[in-house]
């Protein structure tokens, strides 16, 4: 991926860019199940992470293209991504390189954890369930029709594993 893609900490000046992306991608119905119609302060509240979480931006030339949502500890010895990321459209490929495999690398085995896991992927995500495989995760088990899809109905949420 380019050298240029920064992943830093979600400041205060990006949220209006990141609400727009927020309410794109919840507008298309397929992987989120927020109402369209929260405020943005109310979608701040829901998607900015204090700590133990962390809420980045991806930028390419000072344009943010995205927010990875991070982790939240579950327990100690597992981190939990709480939501998936949010992507601007062209995606380009980035998911893969500020999305998971940072967390991965900056805040997995460093930290002493033993295992990733995702609670909740669309099962009909099929570009972002291939990336996490790719990666190592596994699919352990899959709550059937728990997602109501904009253009399939009720989908299954998949529940997707990595052993660091």
């Amino acid at each position: 991926m380019s050298e240029s893609l920064v992943v830093r900490p979600i400041e205060d000046r990006d949220w209006d860019r990141v609400f727009e992306i927020f309410r794109a991608v919840v507008a298309e119905g397929e992987t989120y199940a927020y109402p369209e119609s929260l405020t943005s302060d109310a979608a701040r509240a829901l998607w900015v992470e204090g700590l133990p979480g962390e809420s980045v931006v991806a930028l390419r030339d000072g344009s943010i293209l995205g927010t990875p949502n991070l982790v939240r500890i579950v327990r100690r010895e597992v981190r939990t991504w709480r939501r998936p990321v949010l992507w601007s459209r062209p995606r380009r490929g980035i998911g893969r390189w500020a999305g998971p495999v940072r967390v991965r690398n900056n805040v997995g085995e460093d930290q002493g954890y033993a295992a990733m896991q995702f609670n909740a992927v669309v099962s009909t995500n099929v570009h972002a369930i291939e990336l996490y495989r790719k990666l190592g995760f596994v699919t352990i088990g899959t709550v059937p029709e728990a997602f109501d899809h904009a253009k399939l109905g009720r989908v299954g949420l998949d529940i997707m594993y990595l052993k660091l």
